[in-house]
């Protein structure tokens, strides 16, 4: 990147280290561009691995590097729209300098380069089983702006196309990702896009009507930015409380929801999240899977401090969704109900402070295990929508035999069943 080339406000994208040697080919002479060619195509061609990008990979790796970069325009555009004055000035400096790279001529780089392979780059074809860091719906919108941005006819129009996907759809990996883990990394908290969610809806999971309707409504609240409540789903194991979360990241991301799943050894860490997302343009359900402790465990007063709040106040735009084979989160144990007969007659606190975990959820929504009417009712519509078509009676009766055979009367029952039908049905046939 040349002197005059200095991007201002842009250049600090994850993805701008690669943006020099590419300044480098296209701007140095025939010896220096022979030399990186190589590289360069070496590096749209992982990235079309990596992403699954089509078309034109030299316009897809300029559109991911300006909707990766987190700054102060694109953080202002994703909050309040295009912001004006002076860094609205710096963002078209800087896309004035992209629309002469969006213009580039390949053809003439690749004679330059003494590479005819670069111009295969313009209509690049992606392997059908590519693409491992977007979702496919992701990946369209990044190459959608690509294209756009490519076709306007002059630096503002460029930067209006930049900053309306700003506010669509958000800016970073919380802008283009709907669900995410935390990660411990040299010991701070980093988080990290899931990029493979299963397409669950709430469609999918049959019955249980009254307690889809109950979370529905206070997610849908939560994004309307009415009063909701932190949400604790329990009962029986397979009864479908994970994939409603599941439900909740794939109906809701177009509304801002966006899902960050912390472990139970994580939870020290959750004032350093709450602090990372608490000003961002999007409502964050902090996902707590299988949430429950042992006697000797004590990760739960920092879960407790969080709801509780302590001189700040919980952000508005963060919830805490968790899930739970058991009502009471914190193991009771004999030994806590014999301390009450100690003489140090205060350890009784200790008890109702483990118990009391539970009360901290203002929604709490019960999945109990299907009657075997119920479960019945769950293997023929399954049955149904994957297109199977044994015998209704001796489908019941496998029924019957696979339940006597695993975790009883349950969703995840019914749904291994199914899969097992069809595994069986793929098998045989020639």
């Amino acid at each position: 990147m040349t002197k005059d080339e200095e991007l201002l406000l842009f250049g600090r994208s994850p993805y701008a280290g690669r943006l020099h040697d590419f300044c480098l080919m296209i701007e140095g002479d025939r010896e220096t561009a022979e030399e990186l060619a190589p590289q360069c195509l070496h590096a749209l061609l992982s990235m079309a691995g990596e992403t699954g990008f089509g078309g034109n990979l030299w316009h897809d790796f300029l559109a991911r590097l300006l909707v990766s970069s987190e700054n102060s325009y694109s953080l202002s555009a994703e909050l309040r729209g295009a912001p004006e004055g002076t860094v609205g000035d710096y963002a078209l400096h800087d896309m004035m300098i992209f629309r002469g790279w969006f213009a580039l001529d390949l053809h003439g780089l690749a004679e330059k380069c003494g590479l005819p392979e670069l111009e295969l780059i313009e209509d690049y074809l992606p392997d059908a089983g590519a693409g491992r860091v977007y979702s496919a719906r992701v990946r369209k919108q990044i190459e959608a702006l690509a294209r756009e941005m490519a076709d306007c006819d002059n630096a503002q129009s460029m930067l209006d196309a930049l900053a309306s996907f700003y506010a669509h759809y958000g800016v970073g990996a919380l802008g283009l990702h709907k669900a995410f883990r935390l990660h411990i990394t040299d010991g701070r908290p980093v988080i990290r896009p899931v990029t493979k969610i299963a397409d669950v809806r709430f469609d999918d999971l049959i019955g249980y009507a009254d307690a889809k309707e109950t979370l529905i409504r206070n997610t849908e609240a939560f994004l309307a930015g009415a009063p909701a409540n932190n949400c604790l789903l329990y009962g029986d194991a397979g009864t479908g409380k994970s994939s409603s979360i599941k439900a909740l990241a794939n109906t809701y991301y177009d509304r801002g929801l966006r899902i960050i799943e912390i472990y139970r050894h994580e939870f020290r860490y959750l004032h350093d999240v709450i602090g990372e997302i608490k000003h961002r343009n999007y409502r964050f359900l902090l996902y707590m899977d299988d949430l429950s402790f042992e006697e000797f465990e004590t990760e739960y007063k920092y879960l407790k401090a969080v709801i509780e709040g302590g001189l700040e106040k919980k952000p508005d735009n963060v919830l805490i969704y968790a899930t739970s084979n058991r009502r009471h989160l914190v193991r009771e144990s004999f030994a806590d109900k014999q301390k009450l007969t100690d003489d140090d007659v205060h350890r009784s606190d200790t008890v109702q402070e483990k118990l009391s975990l539970f009360d901290r959820f203002g929604v709490s929504i019960y999945f109990g295990a299907p009657t075997p009417a119920e479960y019945r009712e769950i293997v023929t519509a399954l049955a149904k929508r994957e297109g199977v078509t044994m015998p209704a009676e001796e489908l019941l009766l496998e029924a019957n035999r696979w339940e006597l055979k695993h975790a009883g009367y349950s969703g995840r029952t019914a749904r291994q069943l199914i899969d097992d039908i069809l595994g069986r049905t793929q098998l045989s046939q020639p």
